[in-house]
């Protein structure tokens, strides 16, 4: 029998536009760090025009979706309960499992690339002394989130802050030295064009993904109508400054694209500023690891607890704390996960992750057409503008950049990815046979 969803406690301090801003911007974004790959892989002309244009076609249009059903349907939860009311149990359910198991992927990744770069200022944090950094810090920010939305915002913020100091500095340095074109060349030469786009463009939708993901804690904002489509408006072009701003500036100033690859941004800090900001863009790139845990631990814990209340998951992950108002179970079972999982490497898995976000958002992106015709009356304080051809390009645009990227897979990822997406209604066949729904 699926038991009603309850209204969140009014224990729980909510977040408002301030904080939320940050939590959100921390979540999608962080940093610029992780894109530098796509320079060498896909061209400098190329990754600067698709760090321009490509939230013109995934993170703009999904932005628009999810502040028309967050101010729809403010619920814990978020794009799972919108999925499961615009399709039914089944893809409702899917929307949370792949969520919830993509956020396993990656949780304890972070924990992993905090000790990485602390390694290199501690080289003797190797084994188990490498693994109990990264546990200490996933037990921290799990302490941090049982405290609730506002303690992850005022942190989240002061990471922030500390992250794009230096940052703001590489640019202005960067663009005082200007001496190359960094539009050129358009594509590296004799690269397959596959390499070029696909991959490129994987990378890409990974860099603009989870806009939606902060609809799971609408019942902890302050009035969520108002505050997600502001919190939106703020983000998304913060975002697309923060990847393309220090990009173009480095390549301007250093034009050597043929170098960069995973983590360079420092060296490129380096080279145009000195050792100082090299240190200083390293230690901002090692927070930032800390600040997309934080913001991960928030937005992907409340998936199960509504889950849970739906009667999909274990009746435990409902609990909820009895002073702050957080379902601290279901942070610290997740934390749990991540920290057995602490021990993994980048490697691979963002490609399977990438298939079960792009599935999620999929649902998401759906979800607003069908709930349109299901619920035409709802009140819908926030919508798409455009009439029907803006619902067309924000559920369209995403939908064709998910198969792009989904064909354009490397083979690992078309192998596994579709096994990831098929537990999901494995999982679901047990819960049903099981009797819990």
């Amino acid at each position: 029998m699926t038991k009603p969803a309850t209204a969140i406690s009014s224990t729980v301090r909510k977040a408002g536009l301030f904080y939320f801003v940050w939590v959100m911007f921390s979540y999608t974004t962080a940093g610029p760090f992780g894109l530098e790959d796509m320079v060498t892989t896909s061209g400098p002309g190329m990754t600067l025009l698709y760090l321009l244009f490509l939230p013109l076609f995934w993170c703009v249009p999904i932005s628009l979706v999810a502040a028309e059903l967050t101010t729809a349907m403010p619920v814990e939860g978020g794009f799972y309960r919108w999925s499961r009311a615009a399709f039914g149990d089944l893809w409702g359910f899917l929307a949370g499992w792949w969520n919830w198991s993509a956020s396993f992927l990656l949780g304890g990744i972070y924990g992993v690339l905090f000790a990485d770069y602390l390694q290199f200022w501690f080289p003797q944090l190797t084994g188990w002394k490498h693994y109990l950094v990264a546990l200490g810090l996933i037990a921290g920010l799990a302490y941090v989130n049982v405290r609730g939305i506002q303690m992850v915002g005022k942190f989240a913020t002061l990471l922030e802050v500390f992250i794009l100091l230096p940052v703001l500095v590489l640019v202005g340095m960067g663009l005082g030295k200007w001496q190359h074109n960094p539009l050129l060349p358009l594509v590296p030469p004799g690269k397959p064009p596959f390499q070029v786009f696909g991959v490129g463009l994987a990378l890409g939708l990974w860099l603009y993904s989870g806009y939606e993901q902060l609809s799971t804690v609408a019942e902890e904002v302050e009035n969520p109508r108002r505050t997600y489509p502001r919190a939106l408006a703020l983000v998304v072009p913060l975002s697309i400054a923060a990847y393309f701003l220090p990009t173009f500036a480095s390549l301007a100033a250093l034009g050597n694209w043929q170098d960069w690859q995973g983590g360079y941004f420092p060296k490129a800090a380096e080279l145009i500023g000195g050792p100082w900001l090299g240190q200083w863009m390293t230690i901002a790139a090692m927070v930032t690891n800390a600040a997309l845990l934080n913001s991960t631990i928030l937005t992907t814990t409340r998936m199960p607890f509504a889950m849970a209340q739906d009667g999909y998951l274990p009746e435990i992950l409902t609990r909820r704390h009895p002073r702050f108002g957080t379902p601290w179970m279901a942070i610290l079972i997740s934390a749990g996960v991540y920290a057995l999982l602490a021990f993994q490497t980048l490697t691979r898995l963002i490609t399977i992750y990438m298939w079960l976000r792009i599935a999620t958002s999929l649902l998401t992106v759906l979800s607003a057409w069908q709930l349109r015709r299901k619920q035409a009356d709802m009140p819908r304080p926030f919508v798409i503008p455009g009439g029907r051809l803006g619902l067309l390009y924000a559920v369209g645009a995403p939908v064709v950049m998910s198969v792009v990227a989904m064909l354009g897979s490397d083979r690992y990822g078309l192998l596994w990815g579709p096994v990831a997406l098929a537990l999901g209604p494995l999982v679901y066949a047990i819960v049903r046979k099981t009797g819990r729904v």
